[in-house]
């Protein structure tokens, strides 16, 4: 299990748009991705779960991927979060 904390810095917090550029990418892997804020945990292959955590711009999250592809599910989410500037 691969495992990334990470702080929010997008001025909306993780909103729609990029809510849902990172569940795309989480859906083309096979492993288990979950990202966890607070004390609640969520599939993050799943819009409606990302969306009901409403994450807020500076919290931290955590992002874990489980499964034969996690090294490059991890990496890949990781680069993407940063890319769409949702994560520093």
């Amino acid at each position: 299990m691969k495992e990334i904390k990470v702080v929010v810095i997008d001025p909306v917090g993780l909103h729609a748009r990029p809510a849902t550029v990172a569940v795309n990418v989480a859906s083309r892997f096979k492993s288990d991705v979950k990202v966890a804020y607070k004390s609640k945990e969520v599939n993050m292959k799943s819009i409606m779960g990302v969306m009901s955590l409403g994450i807020p711009t500076q919290s931290e999250i955590t992002i874990t991927c489980d499964g034969e592809d996690e090294e490059v599910a991890i990496q890949t989410i990781e680069e993407i979060l940063k890319t769409q500037k949702v994560i520093a």
